[in-house]
């Protein structure tokens, strides 16, 4: 009798099954894998360039032109910082005065930006018996520096602090004296930010 060769046995049939069935589990397995990898690189990458407010952040690729921010010569009559905070309202223009300082690091990092302090106050240095190796934090007059600093952003066109290092762009260091130019911002607990849009360093 001649065999049937579309006729197969059940123990044939049973192989292929399991062949086929471990081809499909192998097959669905990196599927899931490609596609979870997929998903988390995608995920990662948005994450990475994602701001705070959900906007992609574009790379920052300008240099920017520390001179434009120089103020040509130095400003008549600026204001203590103590009298800004106490009448300055919120997007005042406002011409003030202060010192590089308030805390151990006064300088905000990757940004143009730092505290200063009202000119009243004294730092440790100018005290003859105090070697304090950080001076600039005014830690004698701890007391009085909530009421007497500010921090100070320099901006572009868009408001938006500008990613620079303050001491390379202004030529400025812990205790500067600085007369700064810019918008006055105040907070629910009534804290002063300046967006800065001129600076003039005072020599020593």
């Amino acid at each position: 009798m001649a065999l049937n060769p579309y006729e197969l046995k059940p123990s044939c049939v049973r192989y292929h099954y399991k062949k086929t069935e471990r081809y499909m589990k192998i097959f669905l397995t990196c599927t899931f894998f490609i596609v979870v990898s997929t998903t988390l690189i995608g995920c990662t990458s948005e994450k990475n360039n994602t701001t705070s407010n959900g906007s992609i952040e574009q790379p920052d690729t300008a240099v920017t032109d520390g001179t434009t921010y120089l103020l040509p010569a130095e400003p008549k009559d600026p204001t203590s910082v103590i009298r800004v905070r106490d009448e300055a309202a919120n997007d005042d223009e406002v011409l003030l005065v202060g010192c590089i300082g308030g805390s151990s690091n006064p300088w905000i990092e990757g940004r143009a930006a730092f505290t200063i302090v009202d000119l009243s106050l004294k730092s440790c240095n100018e005290t003859l018996d105090d070697r304090c190796p950080t001076p600039w934090d005014y830690c004698c007059e701890t007391d009085k520096l909530p009421t007497s600093g500010a921090l100070i952003k320099f901006v572009d066109d868009s408001n938006r602090v500008i990613k620079a290092d303050p001491k390379t762009l202004f030529g400025v260091k812990e205790l500067s004296t600085v007369i700064i130019k810019g918008s006055a911002q105040r907070d629910d607990a009534d804290n002063l930010t300046v967006l800065a849009s001129g600076i003039f360093v005072k020599k020593k």
